[in-house]
Protein backbone atom coordinates (compact mmCIF):
# COMPACT_ATOMS: atom_id res chain seq x y z
CA UNK A 1 0.00 0.00 0.00
CA UNK A 2 1.64 3.31 -0.87
CA UNK A 3 0.88 6.33 0.79
CA UNK A 4 -0.95 8.88 -1.81
CA UNK A 5 1.11 12.31 -1.54
CA UNK A 6 -2.01 14.61 -2.73
CA UNK A 7 -3.61 17.92 -1.13
CA UNK A 8 -5.73 15.14 0.33
CA UNK A 9 -4.64 14.36 3.29
CA UNK A 10 -6.91 15.05 5.80
CA UNK A 11 -6.98 15.10 9.82
CA UNK A 12 -9.53 12.76 10.46
CA UNK A 13 -12.46 14.35 12.64
CA UNK A 14 -10.39 17.26 13.16
CA UNK A 15 -11.33 20.27 15.53
CA UNK A 16 -14.02 22.45 14.61
CA UNK A 17 -13.10 26.46 14.00
CA UNK A 18 -16.23 28.12 15.55
CA UNK A 19 -16.03 31.81 14.65
CA UNK A 20 -18.65 33.91 17.35
CA UNK A 21 -20.67 37.21 15.51
CA UNK A 22 -19.01 40.76 16.04
CA UNK A 23 -20.17 43.95 16.14
CA UNK A 24 -18.19 45.99 13.36
CA UNK A 25 -17.10 49.41 13.94
CA UNK A 26 -14.24 51.61 12.28
CA UNK A 27 -11.32 51.10 14.15
CA UNK A 28 -8.03 53.20 13.89
CA UNK A 29 -5.28 50.76 13.14
CA UNK A 30 -2.02 50.19 11.12
CA UNK A 31 -3.25 47.74 8.96
CA UNK A 32 -0.07 46.90 7.93
CA UNK A 33 1.43 45.70 10.92
CA UNK A 34 -0.93 44.10 13.14
CA UNK A 35 0.49 43.84 16.68
CA UNK A 36 -0.52 40.29 18.46
CA UNK A 37 0.33 38.71 21.56
CA UNK A 38 1.85 35.22 22.36
CA UNK A 39 2.14 34.16 25.87
CA UNK A 40 5.59 32.44 25.34
CA UNK A 41 8.99 33.86 23.96
CA UNK A 42 11.72 32.43 21.98
CA UNK A 43 13.36 29.55 23.20
CA UNK A 44 15.16 27.79 20.44
CA UNK A 45 15.06 28.49 17.20
CA UNK A 46 17.13 25.98 15.72
CA UNK A 47 14.28 23.83 13.95
CA UNK A 48 15.32 20.39 15.53
CA UNK A 49 15.54 22.08 19.37
CA UNK A 50 12.63 24.66 19.50
CA UNK A 51 11.18 24.56 22.71
CA UNK A 52 7.27 24.97 21.60
CA UNK A 53 5.28 26.57 18.96
CA UNK A 54 6.32 30.01 19.15
CA UNK A 55 9.34 29.11 17.77
CA UNK A 56 7.42 26.76 15.04
CA UNK A 57 4.91 29.32 14.17
CA UNK A 58 7.99 31.64 13.40
CA UNK A 59 10.19 28.73 11.85
CA UNK A 60 7.36 27.87 9.08
CA UNK A 61 6.78 31.35 7.84
CA UNK A 62 10.89 32.29 8.00
CA UNK A 63 11.89 29.01 6.45
CA UNK A 64 10.97 27.14 3.25
CA UNK A 65 9.36 23.08 3.74
CA UNK A 66 9.68 21.13 0.40
CA UNK A 67 5.65 21.03 0.81
CA UNK A 68 3.61 23.41 2.60
CA UNK A 69 0.47 23.48 4.70
CA UNK A 70 -2.31 25.52 2.84
CA UNK A 71 -4.22 28.03 4.66
CA UNK A 72 -5.89 26.42 7.87
CA UNK A 73 -5.74 23.09 6.46
CA UNK A 74 -3.67 20.03 6.69
CA UNK A 75 -3.37 19.31 3.11
CA UNK A 76 -0.81 20.31 1.39
CA UNK A 77 0.94 21.65 -1.48
CA UNK A 78 4.29 22.29 -3.00
CA UNK A 79 6.75 25.15 -1.69
CA UNK A 80 10.23 24.69 -1.73
CA UNK A 81 9.57 21.77 -4.29
CA UNK A 82 8.84 22.26 -8.04
CA UNK A 83 7.81 18.76 -7.98
CA UNK A 84 7.77 15.58 -5.96
CA UNK A 85 7.00 12.33 -6.97
CA UNK A 86 6.60 9.03 -4.95
CA UNK A 87 8.10 6.08 -6.90
CA UNK A 88 7.91 3.49 -4.60
CA UNK A 89 6.51 2.77 -0.78
CA UNK A 90 9.82 4.20 0.73
CA UNK A 91 11.54 6.26 -2.27
CA UNK A 92 10.30 10.09 -3.31
CA UNK A 93 12.44 11.96 -5.62
CA UNK A 94 12.56 16.02 -5.64
CA UNK A 95 12.75 19.19 -8.03
CA UNK A 96 13.35 22.28 -6.35
CA UNK A 97 12.42 25.54 -7.79
CA UNK A 98 15.59 27.44 -8.84
CA UNK A 99 16.31 30.87 -7.96
CA UNK A 100 15.39 30.61 -4.01
CA UNK A 101 17.39 32.59 -2.26
CA UNK A 102 18.69 32.38 1.35
CA UNK A 103 18.32 35.78 3.54
CA UNK A 104 22.12 37.54 4.68
CA UNK A 105 23.24 37.21 1.78
CA UNK A 106 23.80 32.77 1.90
CA UNK A 107 22.73 32.30 -1.37
CA UNK A 108 20.24 29.86 -3.38
CA UNK A 109 18.76 26.78 -2.10
CA UNK A 110 20.56 24.06 -3.44
CA UNK A 111 19.21 20.32 -2.70
CA UNK A 112 22.88 20.16 -1.03
CA UNK A 113 21.02 22.36 1.63
CA UNK A 114 18.11 19.82 2.09
CA UNK A 115 20.14 17.01 2.65
CA UNK A 116 22.43 18.99 4.93
CA UNK A 117 18.73 19.96 6.80
CA UNK A 118 17.39 17.04 6.81
CA UNK A 119 20.86 14.87 7.76
CA UNK A 120 20.47 16.55 10.96
CA UNK A 121 17.97 14.76 12.43
CA UNK A 122 19.40 11.37 10.91
CA UNK A 123 22.99 11.77 12.45
CA UNK A 124 22.23 14.68 14.86
CA UNK A 125 24.07 18.14 15.55
CA UNK A 126 27.76 19.56 14.40
CA UNK A 127 28.87 16.62 18.09
CA UNK A 128 26.37 14.03 16.93
CA UNK A 129 23.91 14.79 19.57
CA UNK A 130 20.71 13.71 18.68
CA UNK A 131 17.95 16.82 18.33
CA UNK A 132 15.27 17.06 20.50
CA UNK A 133 12.90 17.05 17.50
CA UNK A 134 14.71 14.02 15.46
CA UNK A 135 11.68 11.68 15.67
CA UNK A 136 9.88 14.19 13.42
CA UNK A 137 11.89 12.47 10.85
CA UNK A 138 12.53 9.12 12.43
CA UNK A 139 11.45 7.27 9.44
CA UNK A 140 14.04 8.93 7.20
CA UNK A 141 16.90 6.95 6.08
CA UNK A 142 18.88 9.21 3.92
CA UNK A 143 18.72 11.88 1.35
CA UNK A 144 20.81 11.25 -2.39
CA UNK A 145 21.56 14.66 -4.36
CA UNK A 146 21.23 13.64 -8.12
CA UNK A 147 21.42 17.18 -9.03
CA UNK A 148 21.50 21.19 -8.53
CA UNK A 149 18.25 21.33 -7.32
CA UNK A 150 17.21 17.50 -7.48
CA UNK A 151 17.78 14.81 -5.01
CA UNK A 152 15.95 11.58 -3.16
CA UNK A 153 14.24 10.79 0.47
CA UNK A 154 14.82 7.57 0.95
CA UNK A 155 12.60 6.02 3.83
CA UNK A 156 13.53 3.12 6.09
CA UNK A 157 9.76 1.61 6.22
CA UNK A 158 6.91 3.37 4.44
CA UNK A 159 5.64 5.93 7.23
CA UNK A 160 1.94 7.59 7.36
CA UNK A 161 3.40 10.76 9.38
CA UNK A 162 6.42 11.75 8.17
CA UNK A 163 4.85 14.24 5.72
CA UNK A 164 2.10 15.35 8.24
CA UNK A 165 4.60 15.65 10.90
CA UNK A 166 7.56 16.04 9.85
CA UNK A 167 8.23 17.41 6.58
CA UNK A 168 5.13 20.01 6.19
CA UNK A 169 6.10 21.28 10.09
CA UNK A 170 8.99 23.13 11.39
CA UNK A 171 10.96 20.27 11.59
CA UNK A 172 11.10 20.08 7.63
CA UNK A 173 12.58 23.51 7.71
CA UNK A 174 15.48 23.97 4.29
CA UNK A 175 17.91 25.55 6.29
CA UNK A 176 21.07 26.93 4.56
CA UNK A 177 24.26 24.62 5.01
CA UNK A 178 26.76 27.71 5.03
CA UNK A 179 24.73 29.77 7.58
CA UNK A 180 24.30 26.67 9.96
CA UNK A 181 28.56 25.90 9.14
CA UNK A 182 29.27 29.70 9.83
CA UNK A 183 26.35 30.12 12.64
CA UNK A 184 27.56 26.97 15.15
CA UNK A 185 25.61 27.71 18.28
CA UNK A 186 24.06 30.90 17.33
CA UNK A 187 21.37 28.90 15.45
CA UNK A 188 19.52 28.95 18.32
CA UNK A 189 19.14 32.60 18.10
CA UNK A 190 19.70 33.26 14.44
CA UNK A 191 16.98 32.47 11.86
CA UNK A 192 18.09 32.17 8.14
CA UNK A 193 15.65 31.12 5.61
CA UNK A 194 14.23 31.43 2.21
CA UNK A 195 10.69 31.69 3.15
CA UNK A 196 7.65 34.70 2.60
CA UNK A 197 8.79 35.85 6.20
CA UNK A 198 12.48 37.31 7.93
CA UNK A 199 12.80 37.59 11.92
CA UNK A 200 13.31 41.06 11.37
CA UNK A 201 13.56 41.95 15.25
CA UNK A 202 13.90 39.95 18.70
CA UNK A 203 14.36 41.67 21.95
CA UNK A 204 14.03 38.79 24.27
CA UNK A 205 11.26 38.88 27.01
CA UNK A 206 9.66 41.60 24.78
CA UNK A 207 8.91 41.55 21.67
CA UNK A 208 9.92 40.10 17.93
CA UNK A 209 8.98 41.55 14.35
CA UNK A 210 8.25 39.46 11.25
CA UNK A 211 8.91 41.29 8.34
CA UNK A 212 8.03 40.42 4.69
CA UNK A 213 10.52 38.91 2.62
CA UNK A 214 10.96 41.01 -0.75
CA UNK A 215 13.83 38.28 -2.34
CA UNK A 216 11.00 35.21 -1.11
CA UNK A 217 10.21 33.34 -5.23
CA UNK A 218 7.29 31.11 -4.14
CA UNK A 219 3.43 31.50 -4.33
CA UNK A 220 3.11 32.29 -0.47
CA UNK A 221 4.26 36.58 -0.54
CA UNK A 222 3.31 37.88 3.00
CA UNK A 223 0.19 40.06 3.09
CA UNK A 224 1.73 42.52 5.77
CA UNK A 225 5.02 44.43 5.29
CA UNK A 226 5.32 43.33 9.50
CA UNK A 227 3.75 41.55 12.23
CA UNK A 228 4.88 42.61 15.44
CA UNK A 229 4.59 39.77 18.46
CA UNK A 230 4.39 41.22 22.53
CA UNK A 231 5.55 38.44 24.76
CA UNK A 232 3.19 38.70 27.54
CA UNK A 233 2.48 36.20 29.43
CA UNK A 234 -0.62 36.41 31.57
CA UNK A 235 -3.55 36.06 29.28
CA UNK A 236 -5.50 38.41 31.66
CA UNK A 237 -2.87 41.34 30.97
CA UNK A 238 -2.77 40.87 26.93
CA UNK A 239 -6.43 40.63 27.08
CA UNK A 240 -6.81 44.13 28.93
CA UNK A 241 -3.58 45.60 26.16
CA UNK A 242 -6.42 44.44 23.47
CA UNK A 243 -9.33 46.25 25.41
CA UNK A 244 -6.93 49.01 25.31
CA UNK A 245 -6.63 48.89 21.67
CA UNK A 246 -3.10 47.72 22.09
CA UNK A 247 -3.06 44.69 20.35
CA UNK A 248 -5.00 43.31 17.45
CA UNK A 249 -5.60 39.54 17.95
CA UNK A 250 -4.50 37.44 21.50
CA UNK A 251 -5.75 34.62 23.30
CA UNK A 252 -7.65 35.19 26.52
CA UNK A 253 -9.16 33.09 29.61
CA UNK A 254 -12.78 31.15 29.24
CA UNK A 255 -13.70 33.68 32.26
CA UNK A 256 -13.52 36.90 29.73
CA UNK A 257 -15.82 35.25 27.20
CA UNK A 258 -18.60 37.31 27.95
CA UNK A 259 -16.75 40.26 27.93
CA UNK A 260 -15.11 39.30 25.00
CA UNK A 261 -18.28 38.87 23.23
CA UNK A 262 -19.51 42.35 24.04
CA UNK A 263 -16.13 44.32 22.65
CA UNK A 264 -16.53 46.48 19.36
CA UNK A 265 -15.14 45.81 16.25
CA UNK A 266 -14.57 42.04 17.39
CA UNK A 267 -14.23 38.74 16.25
CA UNK A 268 -14.19 36.27 18.96
CA UNK A 269 -12.80 32.77 17.61
CA UNK A 270 -13.34 29.57 19.72
CA UNK A 271 -11.62 26.15 19.20
CA UNK A 272 -11.62 23.15 20.85
CA UNK A 273 -8.16 21.66 21.75
CA UNK A 274 -6.33 18.80 20.48
CA UNK A 275 -3.54 19.29 22.59
CA UNK A 276 -2.75 17.70 26.31
CA UNK A 277 -2.40 18.91 29.86
CA UNK A 278 -1.17 16.51 32.35
CA UNK A 279 0.42 16.11 35.74
CA UNK A 280 3.30 13.91 35.39
CA UNK A 281 5.12 11.75 38.02
CA UNK A 282 9.00 11.45 37.94
CA UNK A 283 8.54 7.67 38.13
CA UNK A 284 12.31 7.19 39.25
CA UNK A 285 11.97 9.55 41.87
CA UNK A 286 12.00 8.74 45.88
CA UNK A 287 8.71 7.41 47.07
CA UNK A 288 7.36 8.47 43.77
CA UNK A 289 8.86 5.09 42.18
CA UNK A 290 6.04 3.25 44.07
CA UNK A 291 3.16 3.07 41.78
CA UNK A 292 0.86 2.20 44.53
CA UNK A 293 1.61 6.22 45.97
CA UNK A 294 1.35 7.08 42.04
CA UNK A 295 -2.44 5.56 41.88
CA UNK A 296 -2.92 6.93 45.57
CA UNK A 297 -1.90 10.14 44.18
CA UNK A 298 -4.10 10.09 40.79
CA UNK A 299 -7.16 9.22 43.12
CA UNK A 300 -6.34 11.96 45.57
CA UNK A 301 -6.61 14.44 43.26
CA UNK A 302 -9.94 16.29 41.53
CA UNK A 303 -9.68 17.02 38.32
CA UNK A 304 -13.35 17.81 37.76
CA UNK A 305 -12.68 20.64 40.51
CA UNK A 306 -9.45 22.00 38.54
CA UNK A 307 -11.47 22.06 35.49
CA UNK A 308 -14.35 24.04 37.32
CA UNK A 309 -11.48 26.07 39.76
CA UNK A 310 -8.78 26.60 37.19
CA UNK A 311 -10.50 26.49 33.92
CA UNK A 312 -13.67 27.94 34.50
CA UNK A 313 -15.57 25.14 33.20
CA UNK A 314 -14.76 25.66 29.68
CA UNK A 315 -12.66 22.99 28.80
CA UNK A 316 -13.65 19.24 28.99
CA UNK A 317 -11.86 17.05 31.05
CA UNK A 318 -9.59 14.39 29.43
CA UNK A 319 -8.61 11.23 30.26
CA UNK A 320 -6.33 10.01 28.00
CA UNK A 321 -3.47 11.34 25.89
CA UNK A 322 -4.85 11.42 22.35
CA UNK A 323 -8.21 14.01 22.00
CA UNK A 324 -11.37 12.96 20.70
CA UNK A 325 -11.28 13.07 17.05
CA UNK A 326 -7.69 12.15 16.58
CA UNK A 327 -6.62 8.68 15.42
CA UNK A 328 -6.13 6.31 18.69
CA UNK A 329 -8.15 8.26 20.61
CA UNK A 330 -9.05 5.46 23.05
CA UNK A 331 -12.78 6.41 24.39
CA UNK A 332 -13.33 4.25 26.65
CA UNK A 333 -10.16 5.24 28.91
CA UNK A 334 -11.16 4.89 32.83
CA UNK A 335 -12.44 8.34 34.37
CA UNK A 336 -10.42 8.75 37.58
CA UNK A 337 -12.83 9.83 39.80
CA UNK A 338 -11.88 11.61 43.09
CA UNK A 339 -11.80 8.78 45.45
CA UNK A 340 -10.15 9.54 48.81
CA UNK A 341 -10.88 6.30 50.69
CA UNK A 342 -8.83 4.55 47.69
CA UNK A 343 -6.37 7.09 47.60
CA UNK A 344 -5.67 6.65 51.68
CA UNK A 345 -6.08 2.89 51.58
CA UNK A 346 -3.18 2.83 48.61
CA UNK A 347 -0.89 4.89 51.00
CA UNK A 348 -1.63 2.67 54.02
CA UNK A 349 -0.55 -0.50 51.66
CA UNK A 350 2.64 1.24 51.15
CA UNK A 351 3.33 2.28 55.30
CA UNK A 352 4.78 5.10 54.07
CA UNK A 353 3.50 8.23 55.98
CA UNK A 354 4.87 12.02 55.82
CA UNK A 355 5.20 12.37 51.99
CA UNK A 356 6.31 15.55 50.72
CA UNK A 357 6.81 16.64 46.97
CA UNK A 358 7.58 19.56 45.07
CA UNK A 359 4.81 20.49 42.00
CA UNK A 360 6.36 22.43 39.60
CA UNK A 361 4.86 24.30 37.31
CA UNK A 362 4.49 27.68 35.19
CA UNK A 363 3.78 31.23 36.85
CA UNK A 364 0.72 31.45 34.92
CA UNK A 365 -2.91 32.00 36.40
CA UNK A 366 -3.87 28.70 35.17
CA UNK A 367 -1.38 26.66 36.34
CA UNK A 368 -1.18 28.37 39.88
CA UNK A 369 -4.97 27.62 40.09
CA UNK A 370 -4.12 23.50 39.58
CA UNK A 371 -1.09 23.66 41.80
CA UNK A 372 -3.03 25.00 44.05
CA UNK A 373 -6.32 22.72 44.08
CA UNK A 374 -4.06 19.72 43.71
CA UNK A 375 -2.14 21.42 47.09
CA UNK A 376 -5.11 21.27 48.73
CA UNK A 377 -6.36 17.88 47.79
CA UNK A 378 -3.29 16.27 48.27
CA UNK A 379 -3.37 17.65 51.75
CA UNK A 380 -6.85 15.48 52.66
CA UNK A 381 -4.50 12.43 52.60
CA UNK A 382 -1.70 13.66 54.12
CA UNK A 383 0.73 14.10 51.39
CA UNK A 384 2.48 18.15 51.26
CA UNK A 385 3.21 19.71 48.34
CA UNK A 386 5.45 22.70 48.24
CA UNK A 387 4.54 24.27 44.58
CA UNK A 388 7.35 25.81 42.62
CA UNK A 389 6.04 28.14 40.10
CA UNK A 390 8.82 29.43 37.55
CA UNK A 391 9.14 31.52 34.33
CA UNK A 392 8.68 30.04 31.28
CA UNK A 393 12.27 30.24 30.12
CA UNK A 394 13.59 28.48 33.21
CA UNK A 395 11.02 26.02 32.89
CA UNK A 396 11.34 24.58 29.52
CA UNK A 397 15.01 24.65 30.25
CA UNK A 398 14.26 22.26 32.00
CA UNK A 399 13.86 20.06 28.94
CA UNK A 400 17.76 19.65 28.05
CA UNK A 401 20.26 18.43 29.40
CA UNK A 402 18.81 15.99 32.22
CA UNK A 403 17.51 19.57 33.97
CA UNK A 404 14.63 17.93 34.73
CA UNK A 405 16.16 14.62 36.49
CA UNK A 406 14.95 15.87 40.18
CA UNK A 407 11.00 16.87 39.03
CA UNK A 408 8.39 15.20 41.10
CA UNK A 409 5.04 16.40 40.02
CA UNK A 410 5.19 18.53 37.12
CA UNK A 411 2.29 20.29 35.17
CA UNK A 412 2.79 19.60 31.74
CA UNK A 413 0.55 21.62 28.65
CA UNK A 414 2.42 20.18 25.36
CA UNK A 415 0.72 20.88 22.11
CA UNK A 416 -0.58 18.10 19.64
CA UNK A 417 0.31 17.64 16.39
CA UNK A 418 -2.23 15.63 13.77
CA UNK A 419 -0.81 12.31 13.81
CA UNK A 420 -0.56 10.47 17.63
CA UNK A 421 3.01 9.32 16.83
CA UNK A 422 4.01 13.45 17.69
CA UNK A 423 2.44 12.75 20.63
CA UNK A 424 3.48 9.37 22.38
CA UNK A 425 6.87 9.79 21.20
CA UNK A 426 7.59 12.32 24.12
CA UNK A 427 6.90 9.20 25.94
CA UNK A 428 9.47 6.91 24.62
CA UNK A 429 12.84 5.87 26.71
CA UNK A 430 14.98 7.76 24.75
CA UNK A 431 13.12 11.51 25.56
CA UNK A 432 14.49 10.60 29.39
CA UNK A 433 16.76 13.83 29.97
CA UNK A 434 14.97 15.76 27.39
CA UNK A 435 11.47 15.62 27.76
CA UNK A 436 9.83 12.60 29.31
CA UNK A 437 9.92 14.36 32.59
CA UNK A 438 8.14 11.46 34.19
CA UNK A 439 10.79 9.20 33.10
CA UNK A 440 9.07 6.09 32.32
CA UNK A 441 10.93 3.50 30.59
CA UNK A 442 8.89 0.78 29.20
CA UNK A 443 10.48 -1.11 25.93
CA UNK A 444 6.85 -2.72 25.01
CA UNK A 445 5.58 0.98 24.73
CA UNK A 446 8.53 2.11 22.65
CA UNK A 447 8.00 -1.14 20.19
CA UNK A 448 4.02 -0.08 19.76
CA UNK A 449 5.63 3.32 19.06
CA UNK A 450 7.81 1.87 16.35
CA UNK A 451 4.87 -0.53 15.02
CA UNK A 452 2.72 2.55 14.59
CA UNK A 453 5.63 4.74 12.76
CA UNK A 454 5.76 1.83 10.37
CA UNK A 455 2.38 1.03 9.59
CA UNK A 456 -0.14 2.30 7.19
CA UNK A 457 -3.53 0.78 7.55
CA UNK A 458 -5.12 2.88 9.40
CA UNK A 459 -7.32 0.56 11.68
CA UNK A 460 -4.32 -1.19 13.02
CA UNK A 461 -2.94 2.21 13.36
CA UNK A 462 -5.55 2.74 16.17
CA UNK A 463 -5.02 -0.59 17.81
CA UNK A 464 -1.82 -0.16 18.11
CA UNK A 465 -2.34 3.67 20.13
CA UNK A 466 -4.58 2.31 21.90
CA UNK A 467 -2.77 -0.05 23.32
CA UNK A 468 -0.18 2.80 24.32
CA UNK A 469 -2.40 4.18 26.20
CA UNK A 470 -3.29 1.28 28.03
CA UNK A 471 0.57 1.21 29.23
CA UNK A 472 0.57 4.96 30.35
CA UNK A 473 -2.72 4.35 32.28
CA UNK A 474 -0.91 1.25 34.08
CA UNK A 475 2.07 3.27 34.65
CA UNK A 476 -0.34 5.87 36.94
CA UNK A 477 2.65 8.51 35.34
CA UNK A 478 0.27 11.05 34.16
CA UNK A 479 -2.55 12.38 35.41
CA UNK A 480 -4.58 13.92 32.35
CA UNK A 481 -6.40 17.17 32.86
CA UNK A 482 -7.73 18.78 29.48
CA UNK A 483 -7.50 18.97 25.70
CA UNK A 484 -8.03 22.51 25.86
CA UNK A 485 -10.06 24.99 24.11
CA UNK A 486 -8.62 28.24 22.49
CA UNK A 487 -10.31 31.68 22.90
CA UNK A 488 -9.20 34.30 20.77
CA UNK A 489 -10.13 38.17 19.84
CA UNK A 490 -8.74 40.16 17.08
CA UNK A 491 -9.71 43.44 15.11
CA UNK A 492 -12.27 42.49 12.63
CA UNK A 493 -9.93 44.13 9.76
CA UNK A 494 -7.79 41.11 10.67
CA UNK A 495 -8.23 37.48 8.96
CA UNK A 496 -5.76 35.18 11.42
CA UNK A 497 -4.96 31.95 10.70
CA UNK A 498 -4.49 28.52 12.24
CA UNK A 499 -3.95 24.83 11.64
CA UNK A 500 -6.56 22.99 13.11
CA UNK A 501 -5.23 22.51 16.26
CA UNK A 502 -5.49 26.23 17.24
CA UNK A 503 -1.90 26.56 18.31
CA UNK A 504 -0.06 26.13 15.01
CA UNK A 505 -0.29 29.80 13.68
CA UNK A 506 0.08 30.17 9.76
CA UNK A 507 1.59 33.96 10.05
CA UNK A 508 2.69 33.88 6.82
CA UNK A 509 -0.93 33.61 5.78
CA UNK A 510 -2.45 36.34 8.35
CA UNK A 511 -4.69 38.76 6.41
CA UNK A 512 -6.47 41.63 6.07
CA UNK A 513 -10.50 40.74 6.39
Amino acid sequence: MRMKLDRRTFLAGSSALAILPYVSFARAADRTNPIIALDADIGNLDPGNRVGTTEGNIIRSVCQTLVRFEPGKTTWTNDAAKEIKQISDTEFVFELNPGQMFTGGFGEMTADDVKYSFDRYINGDKNGKKLAYADDLKALKSVEVTGKYTGKLILKHPSAALWLIGICDASGAILSKKAIEQLGDKIATTLIGSGPMTLKEWRPKEQFVLAANPDYKGPYKAHFEAITGKIIPERKTSFLSYQAKELDFTAFDADQLDTAKGLPDTRVIDIPGIDYTWIGINVQRGDLADLKVRQAIRWAIDVDAIIQGAYSGASSRAKTLLAPGLLGNWADAPLYTRDLAKAKALLVETGKTGLTFTFTCLNDATSLAVAQIAQANLAEVGIMLTINAMDSGAYWALGADDAGKDLELTLIAYTSKFDPSFQTQWFLASQIGLWNWQRWNNPEFDKLHQEGLETLDKAKREEIYIKMQKLLDESASCIWVTHGRHFFVDAAWLKPMFLPNGKDWQFEFFDKA
